[in-house]
C-alpha cells in the first residue's frame, strides 16, 4: 500500500494546469485557465482551472475537484492508480508500506484473478488469429459480420477451440493456479468451460477483462447460444454494461448513450463511428447499471427492433432508469431490424439521421403503445392509464413531472387533477413498499447480528462509490421534507437541539440560505448561493444532527432543482410551520460561527460578515463545514477499523480501509483550501 507520505508528496507536487493540460486544450484568462469541458459536450468554454487553488471547476455541468479527482473521473482510475499516474508524470518514487497479511492476501487475490483473466483473453485472441481452426471458424465469422482487425483487438474478441483442455494446460503451464481458473469459471474439473465458441471479452470501466461470453456457431445443436462467466469477486453482472469501457469518453463528450441488447450490435455501431453505445447483454436493466450510466451521462436512448411483444416485455426494465433520474428516449427500428442489420442496410449517415429523427420520449412512447393496444376496451384503457401513472410517479424532478402531467392530461383527455391524484397515489404506494423493504432488511440484519451502520451504504458513499464533493456530484435526490410527503401523515419537523453535535454549524447553513440564498454566487454561470451550497452539502445530509435543519436544506434543494430561486418571501410561505419558524429565526439571527471553530480555524465568534460578502461567507463556511463532518467520520471509521481488525472481519475491514484513504484525501484537499495542517489518524 502506498505510504501517506508518498501520497502527500504526489498531491503536493501535482499542478492542476499540468494534469488537465494533458487532456484539455487550455487558454490563459487572467490568473486562471479555461477550456472546453471534457465531461460534457459544449461549444463555449465553461471549464475553469485555478492554479492558485489547484482545482478545476466546470460551471456548465458542475464537476470539480483536484488533480487526483480529475484523473479518477476522466480516466476512471482508482485513487492509487491516479496517484501512480501523477507520480510517473513528475518522476516521483513511491514508497509502499506493509499492511496486515490478511488484507495483503485479499488484495493480491483480486489482482491475481484479473491477471489470470487477462491471460485467458490473450489465449483466446491467439487462438483466433494464429491457429488454423480459429482463423477458419472464428475469424471467418467475425469477418462475415464486417469486423476489422483493429475492432477485433479493441473489443478483445477471440476463439475457444474444440480442444477441451487447451486453456487449462496453457494457463497452468504459465503459472496460473487451477483454483483461480475454477473461481473465474474458466475451468471445471480440469476441462475448459469455453470451447468451440467465439469469445467476447467483458471489461470493467478501467479496461481490465473481468468476464467472458461465448457464442456457439453451429446450427441445430442442443446447446445454449451463449454461455457466460459466473459471478465472481471481480465480476458482478448487474453492475456491468458491455462496451462501457470503449464508449465512456464519447458518452461523456456527447452527453448521450445508446443502449442495445447484443454484443455484435455494440461492436458494429462502434466500428461505424457510433461509439457511444453499450449493451445490456440480454438481461433486465438493474440499478447498478443505471448508476454506471449516470457516472457518464443522464441521457439514454434505447434502440428496439419492431417486435411489439419484445418491446412490451422490455418496458418493464426501463423503470429502473427513471428511478435513477435518467432521461430516457426510445427508437424503434423498422421492419424487424436489429441495430446491426439496419446499419448495414442503410449506412452510417442514414442510420444516424434515423436515430435523431425518430427518438421519442420514453413516457409518451409507452403511453401510446399501451393505449393503442387497449383500443376501445374501457378496462384495458383504464389499466393502461394506471400503468402510465405509475411510471410518471418514478420521475423525481417535480418540475419535469408537472410538465408531463400537463401534456398527458391533454393527450389522454383526462382532468389534470385526476391524473395528479393517480400519480400521488402511485408515489405513496412506492414509498410504502420501500419502507416495508427497509424494515424487512433491518429485521434480517438483526437476525444475522448486523445493523452496524458503519458497514452499510453510507460507507460506500464515503469510499468513493458515490463521491462526496463539489456541485453536481450527488447522484440521488434527498428525501423530501415532511411537508412535501403527500402520502405520509408525518408530523411537523421537531425543533433541533443546538447543544448536540454539529447542530450549530447546520443552523449557520440555514442562516446563509435564508439571508443570501437568492443572491448570485456566479452570475455569469447562473449559479446562486443556494445552488452552490445545497449541491455541495447534498452528500452530507444523512450525517446532519438536527432533522429540522436537514429538512430545510432538502426543501431549498428541491426548490433549486425545480429551476426557481428561493427568495426570502418563499421561506415565509412554507406550509410546514416548523420550517417557517426556522426561517424567521435565521432571518433575525446575527452571523456567528460555531464556537469550536475559533481555536481550530482562527475565526472570530461574533464576526459579522458584510452583506456584500456573501460569496466569501458561503465558501468559507462550506470548507469548514465539510471538514467538520469529515473529521468526525474519520474518527468513527478509525475506531471501526480497530474493531474489525480485532474481530478478523476481513471483508468489512477492506471497505473501511478504503473509506479511510478517501477521507484522508478529502481532508487534505480541504485543509489546503483552508491553509491548515491536518494530522492523519
Amino acid at each position: 500500500m502506498i505510504t501517506e507520505d508518498s501520497v502527500r508528496e504526489v498531491i503536493d507536487s501535482a499542478r492542476i494546469e499540468d494534469v488537465v493540460g494533458d487532456f484539455v486544450n487550455l487558454r490563459r484568462r487572467g490568473n486562471n485557465y479555461t477550456g472546453l469541458c471534457p465531461f460534457h459536450n459544449e461549444k463555449t468554454p465553461s471549464f475553469n482551472v485555478n492554479p492558485a487553488r489547484n482545482i478545476y471547476k466546470c460551471f456548465g455541468c458542475g464537476v470539480g475537484g483536484d488533480p487526483v479527482k480529475f484523473l479518477m473521473e476522466l480516466e476512471q482510475l482508482s485513487f492509487p492508480d491516479a496517484i501512480k499516474w501523477i507520480a510517473g508524470k513528475y518522476n516521483i518514487q513511491l514508497e509502499e508500506k506493509e499492511v496486515s497479511q490478511e488484507v495483503r492476501q485479499e488484495l493480491q487475490e483480486r489482482e491475481s484473478l484479473l491477471i489470470t483473466n487477462d491471460f485467458a483473453r490473450s489465449y483466446f485472441a491467439d487462438q483466433l488469429l494464429h491457429t488454423e481452426e480459429g482463423k477458419s471458424i472464428g475469424l471467418s465469422y467475425f469477418k462475415q459480420r464486417g469486423f476489422r482487425k483493429d475492432t477485433i483487438e479493441t473489443f478483445g474478441l477471440g476463439y475457444a477451440s474444440t480442444q477441451r483442455d487447451g486453456l487449462y494446460k496453457a494457463a497452468t503451464a504459465a503459472g496460473h493456479k487451477e483454483e483461480q481458473l475454477e473461481k473465474l469459471g474458466l475451468v471445471r474439473n480440469r476441462r475448459d468451460f469455453f470451447f468451440d465458441r467465439v469469445i467476447f471479452t467483458i471489461h470493467n470501466v478501467a479496461g481490465k477483462p473481468i468476464a467472458f461470453a461465448g457464442r456457439i456457431l453451429k446450427q441445430n445443436v442442443k446447446a445454449p447460444k451463449y454461455v457466460n462467466s459466473p459471478e465472481t469477486e471481480i465480476y458482478h453482472k448487474s453492475d456491468v454494461l458491455y462496451g462501457m469501457y470503449q464508449a465512456r469518453q464519447t458518452v461523456r463528450k456527447l452527453d448521450l448513450v445508446y443502449m442495445v441488447e447484443g454484443y455484435t450490435d455494440v461492436i458494429s455501431l462502434y466500428q461505424n463511428g457510433i461509439k457511444n453505445v453499450v449493451a445490456t447483454s440480454g438481461t433486465s436493466l438493474t440499478s447498478g447499471q443505471a448508476r454506471l450510466v449516470k457516472r457518464f451521462t443522464e441521457n439514454v436512448t434505447l434502440l428496439y427492433d419492431g417486435d411489439k411483444a419484445g418491446i412490451k416485455a422490455a418496458l418493464r426494465g426501463v423503470d429502473v432508469l427513471l428511478t435513477n433520474d435518467l432521461n430516457v428516449r426510445v427508437v424503434v427500428l423498422p421492419g424487424g431490424h436489429d441495430p446491426d442489420s439496419y446499419l448495414q442496410e442503410v449506412g452510417t449517415t442514414s442510420f444516424e439521421t434515423y436515430l435523431q429523427g425518430t427518438a421519442r420520449d420514453f413516457l409518451f412512447f409507452k403511453a401510446d403503445l399501451l393505449l393503442e393496444e387497449a383500443g376501445d376496451d374501457v378496462s384495458k384503457r383504464t389499466e393502461a392509464i394506471r400503468d402510465v401513472s405509475s411510471t410518471l410517479a418514478l420521475v423525481n424532478d417535480p418540475l419535469k413531472r408537472a410538465g408531463y402531467l400537463q401534456q398527458f392530461s391533454a393527450r389522454l383527455g383526462l382532468d389534470e387533477t385526476l391524473l395528479v391524484n393517480l400519480v400521488n397515489k402511485a408515489i405513496g404506494d412506492r414509498r410504502k413498499a420501500q419502507r416495508k423493504e427497509q424494515e424487512r432488511e433491518a429485521r434480517r440484519e438483526r437476525r444475522t447480528g448486523g445493523g452496524n451502520t458503519s458497514d452499510g451504504a453510507h460507507d460506500d458513499d464515503w469510499a468513493g462509490l458515490r463521491e462526496p464533493g463539489w456541485a453536481g456530484d450527488s447522484d440521488t435526490a434527498p428525501e423530501a421534507p415532511p411537508a412535501a410527503r403527500q402520502d405520509s401523515g408525518a408530523p411537523a419537523t421537531e425543533a433541533p437541539s443546538l447543544s448536540a453535535g454539529h447542530s450549530f454549524q447546520e443552523r449557520y447553513l440555514v442562516e446563509l440560505l435564508v439571508r443570501h440564498g437568492h443572491q448570485w454566487y456566479d452570475e455569469e454561470a447562473g449559479v446562486t448561493i443556494a445552488a452552490y451550497l445545497t449541491s455541495n452539502v447534498a452528500d452530507l445530509l444523512q450525517s446532519f444532527d438536527a432533522p429540522a435543519y436537514r429538512d430545510m436544506v432538502v426543501a431549498v434543494t428541491e426548490r433549486v432543482r425545480s429551476g426557481q430561486t428561493p427568495a426570502p418571501s418563499w421561506y415565509a410561505s412554507q406550509p410546514d410551520l416548523a420550517l417557517r419558524k426556522l426561517a424567521v429565526d435565521a432571518a433575525v439571527s446575527p452571523y456567528t460561527y460555531s464556537p469550536n471553530w475559533k481555536e481550530m480555524y482562527g475565526l472570530h465568534l461574533t464576526q459579522k460578515l458584510p452583506e456584500n460578502n456573501h460569496r466569501l461567507a458561503a465558501e468559507t463556511f462550506l470548507y469548514i463545514f465539510r471538514m467538520e463532518k469529515i473529521e468526525r467520520k474519520a474518527r468513527e471509521n478509525a475506531t471501526r477499523i480497530a474493531e474489525l481488525e480485532r474481530e478478523g472481519k476481513l471483508d468489512q475491514l477492506r471497505t473501511h480501509l478504503k473509506v479511510q484513504m478517501k477521507l484522508q484525501q478529502l481532508r487534505a484537499d480541504l485543509a489546503r483550501e483552508l491553509g491548515t495542517v491536518v494530522l492523519h489518524n
